[in-house]
């Protein structure tokens, strides 16, 4: 198991003044880093991966959909558009030295209808993903499909459907995201949902259901960590959490108040809840 931070915490792009952040979690035992792939220069992130390497600090990779690249748009055009942006955010998160790339790449995100997805959408993003997993085997990236709750996305919001989803792909570089936040609010029992998706979670976020500090809230963490201890799991356990300073993100996650008291007593608090849990295991 590797414990892992998604930097979103802290910043949604990567720049020069997050170092002093990157050496403090290295210093608390983060095995790792989840990085925001948005800037799609492949030169930076070239670059982000020798200062990565340096810090003794392995990446994950995390992207969202905006709206002129919806897969399941009615516009071949767009969805074309949306294939290769997927292209390129592949390129970028090979080139920063990650081998997943998590997030909601079925729909554009915050996009809705009015209604759940159709045959026709369902089609459209099977083969959107499907494609993309191809052209990402060849990277050596897997897209992990993540599943999100009902008022961000209309598409995917319980495992089960996430589980219909990468079998109708039926690629091994398609797979499924679970985050706790979102099973938190979707699942009847998350535990139950977990060992029915088995083998096909390829990476999970450790999320508490305010989005604050792991293991502060009301998730029901023993039941999810023994799930994951009973379906083999042995990937990565990334902490996401958001605050209230970075406008973009705030808006975007609806954090209005403060959640901790600081981002790295979170992250310090984060860590031995991790060590905790999996240990007892």
């Amino acid at each position: 198991m590797k414990y892992g931070i998604n930097l979103y915490l802290w910043a949604d792009d990567m720049h020069d003044g997050l170092m002093p952040v990157l050496e403090k979690l290295k210093q608390i035992g983060y095995d790792g880093v989840e990085v925001p792939i948005f800037d799609l220069d492949r030169a930076k992130w070239k670059t982000w991966a020798k200062r990565l390497d340096d810090l003794g600090l392995e990446r994950t990779a995390n992207t969202v959909i905006a709206p002129e690249h919806n897969p399941v748009s009615a516009d071949p055009k767009i969805r074309e558009a949306a294939y290769q942006h997927m292209q390129a955010v592949v390129d970028c998160c090979a080139e920063v030295g990650s081998s997943i790339l998590c997030g909601p790449h079925q729909v554009a995100l915050g996009v809705f209808t009015g209604k759940g997805a159709t045959d026709d959408e369902w089609k459209r993003s099977v083969e959107h993903l499907r494609r993309v997993a191809e052209y990402a085997s060849d990277k050596g990236v897997t897209l992990a499909e993540e599943v999100v709750n009902r008022f961000e996305l209309y598409h995917l919001n319980t495992l089960e459907q996430g589980i219909r989803l990468v079998d109708d792909v039926g690629h091994p570089s398609c797979k499924l995201h679970l985050d706790t936040f979102h099973a938190h609010i979707e699942e009847k029992n998350p535990a139950t949902a977990i060992r029915h998706a088995g083998s096909r979670i390829a990476h999970v976020h450790i999320s508490e259901n305010d989005r604050g500090v792991p293991g502060s809230g009301s998730v029901a963490w023993d039941d999810t960590f023994d799930a994951l201890h009973d379906v083999g799991y042995d990937g990565w356990l990334t902490v996401e959490a958001f605050g209230n300073f970075l406008p973009n993100l705030a808006a975007a996650t609806k954090i209005w108040r403060p959640l901790f008291e600081s981002e790295e007593q979170l992250a310090t608090q984060a860590h031995a809840f991790l060590s905790e849990k999996t240990a007892r295991r």
